[in-house]
């Protein structure tokens, strides 16, 4: 894979940028609706319109989504299938600062941030995020699209559905499933299975809608 162009270009965006430059890897650009001028000196390339272009004079560029998510949102997932489908790969990224132990199984998309620590038995779908300083115990299973926001802590064995959220210094303790299409409020505890999809908060996490 010769380069890797970026989709988005707000906050997420700049912290994957970071990550990627630390891997060493060459960023052709980020692509967003407006133009935000260089970030992290990478330049704006325009819209989502310019990729089927940019496959056609590199076609070994691969993509990474740089939207961040904030919900249970499928968004990141629709728009990673949608470039998929142009003909662009969509690689694993791991932060050089991140610990990943073996037996690990990482989805195309997944990006593993500074600070994370995934341990041995754990698989991840397609398009998610494993944000800074974040805990993935031994054998767990996440979703495609799910987001382990800062600071959360898996314990081993916690099944993670589709397009969940886990939020900011949540904690989930061992051998828990989640749903699909859930939202973890930050700093919940979630001490039994959840099974309806939702939004829950608190300690223990309890659904409020």
């Amino acid at each position: 894979m010769a380069s890797i162009v970026v989709i988005g270009g707000g906050g997420h965006a700049k912290v994957v940028i970071s990550v990627l430059k630390k891997a060493g890897c060459l960023v052709a650009g980020y692509t967003d609706r407006q133009d935000r001028g260089p970030v992290l000196g990478i330049p704006w390339l325009g819209g989502d319109g310019v990729l089927p272009g940019l496959l056609g004079t590199h076609p070994t560029c691969g993509a990474i989504i740089g939207i961040g998510k904030v919900d249970a949102s499928q968004l990141r997932l629709t728009l990673q299938d949608d470039i998929s489908g142009l003909g662009f790969d969509f690689p694993v990224i791991v932060s050089p600062h991140a610990v990943v132990n073996e037996d690990v199984a990482l989805g195309a998309g997944t990006v593993v941030l500074d600070g994370v620590v995934v341990n041995s038995g754990t698989e991840t779908g397609r398009a998610c995020i494993l944000n800074t300083n974040s805990t993935v115990e031994h054998d767990c299973r996440l979703g495609d699209n799910v987001h382990i926001a800062p600071g959360v802590t898996l314990s081993g064995g916690v099944a993670v559905g589709h397009n969940t959220m886990v939020g900011t210094g949540a904690t989930v303790i061992q051998s828990v499933s989640i749903c699909e299409d859930c939202m973890i409020g930050a700093g919940s505890t979630v001490v039994r299975d959840i099974t309806v999809p939702g939004t829950y908060v608190g300690s223990p996490a309890r659904r409020i809608k």
